[in-house]
């Protein structure tokens, strides 16, 4: 049995799938591999490993109940602006949005706080163990790739009301009358959802947009559309949802 420590010495397996590349500037033709998994390993599950595989002589409990305070210190660290080093990588607070003046008072959502991962020498040298299978590509026909937030240039991670962004994807073109349209859609209350009102760039790849007033949750991005890349309207609406979350702040 490996110990938790010889993480060098194991080799580590990813399983990915391809989808077309409609991102700018992408080489026609080309493929963009995104990982194949369902599941998320949170803090229980990976105290759970530790004890079952890795070597973890101690209590489950103990050791639980441990990461989670450690965790919590990380997270108030953060808060008070330091950059945390865990070995494998840093988190940093970052704030961004632009100051109009050395007295411009900060505004959370004109300054919106995030906070950014940096890989350090340990992880990326693990990252040369891991060999990746191509499972092929992915049988969809409409998918959400990206969220970007143009001011930040943060992907797939906030949401600022009134900041533009862009929606990258695959046959993602909002076509057809009510209810077809974008939306985001809380995770904790799909009921919820509010619908994209100020389109600015609607194509089959991108969608470009001023992010509506939300209610800081996390949410999905949602297109409801009727689009179809031949020469015919579908029917029915086809409902297009990201596999990733995004977060208002």
């Amino acid at each position: 049995m490996a110990g938790i420590n010889d993480l060098t010495n194991i080799f580590h397996h990813i399983r990915v799938k391809l989808y077309p590349n409609y991102l700018p500037k992408a080489d026609k033709g080309t493929f963009i591999a995104r990982t194949d998994s369902d599941k998320t390993v949170d803090v229980k599950d990976t105290c759970t490993i530790m004890v079952t595989r890795a070597g973890f002589d101690g209590s489950f409990d103990t050791l639980h109940n441990n990461v989670r305070q450690f965790l919590k210190e990380v997270a108030y660290q953060l808060c008070d602006g330091f950059t945390v080093n865990l070995e494998y990588f840093t988190v940093h607070p970052n704030v961004g949005g632009v100051f109009h003046s050395a007295n411009e008072a900060h505004d959370h959502k004109k300054h919106p706080i995030t906070f950014r991962f940096s890989p350090l020498a340990k992880l990326r040298a693990l990252a040369k163990n891991i060999d990746v299978e191509v499972a092929g590509v992915a049988d969809v026909p409409a998918y959400i790739d990206q969220f970007v937030d143009l001011e930040e240039d943060m992907t797939n991670s906030l949401i600022v009301a009134g900041h533009g962004f862009a929606v990258h994807g695959h046959n993602i073109k909002i076509d057809g009358d009510d209810p077809c349209g974008m939306y985001f859609v809380p995770v904790d209350d799909p009921s919820q959802k509010v619908l994209v009102e100020r389109i600015l760039e609607n194509t089959p790849s991108k969608i470009t947009a001023i992010a509506p007033n939300l209610d800081n949750r996390v949410y999905r991005v949602e297109i409801v559309t009727q689009y179809s890349s031949g020469s015919f309207t579908l029917k029915e609406p086809r409902v297009i949802t990201s596999s990733f979350t995004i977060e208002d702040i």
